[in-house]
């Protein structure tokens, strides 16, 4: 398309925008532009376009994402398929929960508590919708072997392509399941266990902002009555697939510190129980190290 034309777009677009989220809207804006585009980022800040430019999709389609970001409230990086996490650019769908930077920091948590003697063998990622965890598990132990699981066939579809993409189809591994269900050759064989599980209550998800609880698998999201549903059955299974030593690294709601802490020392089968904040300095992990 034209220049000129793309300049008439580019205005009809910041007008859709509601005008309380302005900021935002238009950083979502250069996002957009740039993923179905050559330009650079400073093109498309200063609105200085070519007189031709290449598009990825039909000027039509364009602007029929565009609008369903808005009169919808689909998450941007739907709309794109891709969304940059960490140091990976994974695809994703709606089958999969769009990874959040706390699940980063839950990443640099495994990596920083793990000693390298434990940094092998086999691992788990309960509930990897996207691949996330178990790609960059596989990434930060190159001698571990893991073992992606999760109840969705869908998410696993997209699992697959981001594992392929990074060239690990050999040492992670997909498994449609439950849980624990899929991988019971494994007990007593892993060396660490990673997840964030669904943790949201059921009366909360309904409250949630409309791009989440519209949008986002409601599997990935609902935790139960008290949003522990998932994380009470992870925490008591896992002591049968660790060995002794093993890790336990899951992901909670903030306000679930102290009741998960408890859970885990209720087991008795870890001698080390921490909860550890996030950056914004709420309580976001689970760190267990079993007997």
């Amino acid at each position: 398309m034209s220049g000129e034309a793309l300049q008439a777009w580019w205005h009809w677009a910041q007008g859709i925008i509601p005008a309380s989220e302005r900021e935002s809207g238009l950083r979502e804006l250069k996002q957009f532009l740039s993923a179905f585009t050559a330009l650079s980022p400073l093109e498309i800040t200063l609105h200085r376009f070519p007189p031709q430019i290449c598009l990825k999709l039909s000027l039509a389609e364009l602007q029929d994402r565009w609008q369903r970001r808005w009169q919808e409230r689909v998450p941007l990086q739907y709309l794109i398929g891709t969304v940059y996490w960490h140091d990976l650019e994974l695809v994703v769908a709606p089958s999969v929960l769009i990874p959040r930077p706390e699940t980063e920091e839950l990443l640099e948590v495994v990596a920083a508590a793990v000693p390298p003697w434990q940094q092998h063998g086999h691992w788990l990622d309960l509930g990897t919708g996207s691949g996330a965890i178990a790609i960059g598990l596989a990434r930060f132990f190159p001698a571990a072997f893991v073992h992606a699981v999760d109840c969705s066939p869908e998410a696993l579809e997209v699992a697959h392509i981001n594992i392929e993409k990074y060239s690990l189809s050999n040492r992670v591994q997909c498994y449609v399941g439950n849980w624990f269900a899929p991988v019971v050759h494994l007990k007593g064989q892993v060396q660490g266990i990673v997840s964030n599980p669904p943790y949201i209550p059921t009366s909360l998800v309904d409250t949630l902002q409309p791009e989440v609880q519209y949008h986002e698998p409601r599997l990935a999201l609902d935790g139960g009555a008290d949003g522990l549903e998932a994380i009470r059955q992870i925490v008591e299974t896992a002591p049968k697939y660790l060995q002794p030593q093993g890790w336990l690294f899951i992901e909670l709601m903030a306000t679930q510190g102290a009741a998960v802490a408890a859970l885990a020392m209720a087991t008795q089968a870890y001698k080390r129980v921490e909860i550890l904040k996030d950056l914004s300095g709420h309580d976001r992990f689970l760190l267990a190290q079993r007997i």
